[in-house]
């Protein structure tokens, strides 16, 4: 039977305290659900309409499938999969994901930008395609890396180029300079691979990080960085980065791989859910926004410093 529609709550703190949940539940192992150990990362599928779930319902699902050890990303609410000829099985139990119906209100008349649209937040409830029997679903195709070597993929060096971010590569480090607008990545000598991820991998993602922190220049998106580790500003970006990182990595099948430097971030994150339910919604939505900013760039080409091969 489908899950009963829910009391009034409160949904975005729902979804934190799952996130803060599964944190506490694996304090000095966790990593985030965005950081794969073993499995590739894909953008969850609806299964009746073919789109993706976008926002902070991504995370809501990379959390609810690395809680159940799903390997598919196919989902949809009951009733969708008994359009597409499939049953859940007894006593599954959904995952909460949410989405917005517009209303017009009246516009307020000290804010000359106020249009008068107004977004609310509504409960939906899926279910994995393998909470479901009579749905056989294709596993996506994904790049094939190896692990010693640097697999250049071309698709997504085209569109790390059609940025036009000026990019270095050189040293050890891999940062953001807002004053120079340059991304300093690595030379690529120092990438390595791991029991768990591939040097392809590894490049590929401290390449995302980087071009979301650069989208949010002053120029572009806009977002605040914050001028200190561990400062909120500064935590609220570095999330920003990591998930935006992770969703261009599922949308070009690769598996996103934590930074060195991460676990120093998941004390300052808790804090900041803790105190904000809304952190990680805001977080999720700014990285959706970074990754279509960066998609809609249509330049000719990036400046590099440094070749890349």
């Amino acid at each position: 039977m489908p899950t009963p529609a829910p009391s009034p709550r409160d949904l975005h703190a729902d979804v934190t305290r799952e996130l803060i949940a599964a944190i506490e539940r694996g304090t000095g192992t966790f990593v985030m659900p965005w950081h794969m150990d073993s499995a590739r990362l894909h953008l969850p599928i609806n299964a009746l309409t073919g789109k993706a779930y976008s926002g902070i319902n991504i995370l809501s699902l990379w959390i609810a499938a690395r809680r159940s050890n799903f390997t598919h990303p196919i989902w949809a609410t009951y009733r969708q999969w008994a359009e597409c000829g499939a049953q859940v099985l007894k006593g599954e139990r959904a995952v909460t994901v949410v989405f917005y119906k517009e209303h017009e209100a009246e516009p307020d008349p000290n804010d000359p930008k106020d249009t008068g649209r107004r977004r609310l937040a509504r409960a939906s409830h899926v279910f994995n395609a393998e909470q479901v029997a009579g749905y056989l679903p294709a596993t996506p195709s994904m790049p094939i890396t190896t692990n010693g070597q640097l697999e250049r993929l071309e698709e997504v060096d085209r569109f790390i180029e059609t940025t036009e971010a000026k990019i270095r590569y050189s040293g050890d480090r891999a940062y953001y300079d807002p004053k120079s607008d340059l991304i300093q990545i690595p030379a690529l000598e120092c990438f390595m691979g791991t029991t768990t991820s591939t040097v392809t991998e590894s490049f590929y993602s401290v390449a995302f990080h980087e071009l979301v922190h650069w989208s949010g220049a002053r120029n572009r998106l806009d977002r605040e960085f914050g001028e200190r580790f561990g400062d909120h500003a500064y935590c609220a970006e570095e999330l920003v980065a990591e998930l935006g990182a992770a969703f261009l990595c599922a949308e070009f099948g690769i598996t996103n791989v934590p930074r060195p430097d991460h676990a120093q971030y998941l004390t300052h994150w808790l804090g900041m859910f803790r105190q904000d339910s809304r952190a990680i919604f805001v977080a999720a939505a700014r990285a959706a926004e970074a990754v279509r900013f960066l998609r809609s760039v249509d330049k000719p080409q990036g400046q590099i410093i440094g070749s890349p091969h």
